[in-house]
């Protein structure tokens, strides 16, 4: 069962029903039908619910036979289930309804993005937590953090007696088509074949994307853009950007690494990498964390406030900056930012908001909208649940 989902969630319990689909990429050769008709039969149902055949086959477009044909060999592999008769006050024998085995599997999802902790999730295919589960970092990087999170893996899946479909991973940094981390300095990472070594220990089919291209196919559904851009803001800075309805991941894996973008000309801190003024060196949570908690006393009230405000302000402006020539030149209706709203949120925001439309034809982008994420902490592990329904149903 391996084909590509294009399909993103939507917020709240049940999160990847109904959702919208992102687009397919190419054509369909004779030789790839079935399975094409296959992830045609399941988006239909998972989408829209329980359908009887003939309903499937009027929504698909395909011969009833050939719903009959698929439908027969999907509930043989344990995707379909049969739910009983409709109550039809039509003549006639009343139809049999169909639908996604919806409880027949889980999905782990792995969110490598945070400074702090790895954290992880037993997910259900209608996108609603189980089980949640967590490893302190302590500043682990290198082989130490990759055997942390095989270690969150395994506790994971000893919460769950059902048969899992996948395990799905958002890790920072740039990450190849087959799971290689090619680089992730915040990890310590260089060339890590992540999804190739967690196969081989588990025995269970794994995806890995960085976690910006990950948390962007979770917001998809909530938006009403075929073009959105989201900025998550964790441990760094990176983007994920779907265009067209389609994601994008640039020619060397490294599309939205604006993380090491050098912001102006006037210096700044000192990043990680060793160059000054790059916008992770403005704008990650635990960069902003630090200056803020250097202030001291009461960070709500007189100077202590002041000061906090100005720190935050000249962060979003920074953030703006960087992204003005993204969104006039892809001409963008739609940025949404994801990280830690105490950070994000209001002066940050607004001075973020005021860069980018003074940085951008106002004709052309008035109706651009900079809103936070609603999908909270748990954006990368719903993301990261999208992939594996992609790779293991093949649903577009």
């Amino acid at each position: 069962m391996a084909s590509e989902l294009r399909a993103a969630v939507t917020p709240g319990a049940v999160i990847f029903g109904r959702s919208r689909a992102l687009r397919p990429t190419g054509k369909v050769l004779p030789e790839h039908a079935r399975t094409h008709n296959r992830a045609l039969v399941l988006q239909t149902l998972y989408s829209a619910g329980a359908q009887s055949r003939a309903d499937v086959a009027r929504e698909t477009g395909l011969t009833r036979v050939t719903i009959s044909d698929l439908v027969a060999d999907l509930i043989a592999e344990g995707l379909v289930v049969e739910l009983g008769q409709r109550e039809d006050a039509r003549p006639g024998k009343p139809a049999t309804l169909i639908d996604v085995a919806r409880e027949a599997f889980h999905i782990i999802g792995i969110d490598l993005s945070e400074h702090e902790v790895f954290r992880g999730a037993v997910v259900g295919l209608d996108g609603q937590i189980i089980d949640r589960d967590e490893v302190c970092r302590d500043g682990a990087t290198g082989e130490s953090a990759v055997l942390l999170v095989e270690a969150l893996v395994e506790r994971l899946l000893a919460r769950t007696s059902t048969p899992v479909l996948g395990i799905g991973i958002g890790s920072p940094g740039v990450v190849d088509p087959h799971g290689v981390v090619r680089s992730a300095p915040n990890l310590g990472w260089s060339d890590v074949a992540l999804q190739g070594r967690l196969a081989a220990r588990f025995a269970l089919p794994v995806h890995v994307a960085n976690d910006a291209n990950v948390a962007v196919l979770a917001e998809h559904g909530s938006s009403d853009h075929d073009d959105l851009l989201l900025v998550k803001v964790g441990h760094g800075v990176g983007a994920g950007l779907i265009i067209g309805g389609r994601p994008v991941v640039g020619g060397g894996f490294a599309a939205g690494e604006i993380g090491h973008v050098v912001v102006g000309t006037d210096g700044g801190p000192r990043c990680a990498c060793g160059r000054d003024g790059c916008l992770e060196a403005w704008v990650a949570a635990p960069r902003l964390t630090a200056q803020l908690a250097e202030l001291g006393g009461d960070g709500d009230t007189g100077a202590a406030a002041s000061a906090r405000d100005d720190i935050l302000r000249e962060a979003g402006r920074r953030l703006g900056i960087v992204l003005a020539p993204v969104v006039g030149a892809l001409n963008l209706s739609e940025v949404v930012l994801s990280g830690p709203a105490q950070l994000l949120d209001g002066v940050f925001h607004e001075a973020a908001v005021d860069t980018l439309r003074k940085r951008t034809m106002t004709e052309f982008n008035r109706d651009l909208r900079l809103r936070m994420s609603e999908q909270a902490e748990d954006i990368v592990l719903r993301g990261a649940a999208v992939m594996v329904l992609s790779g293991q149903l093949g649903v577009t």
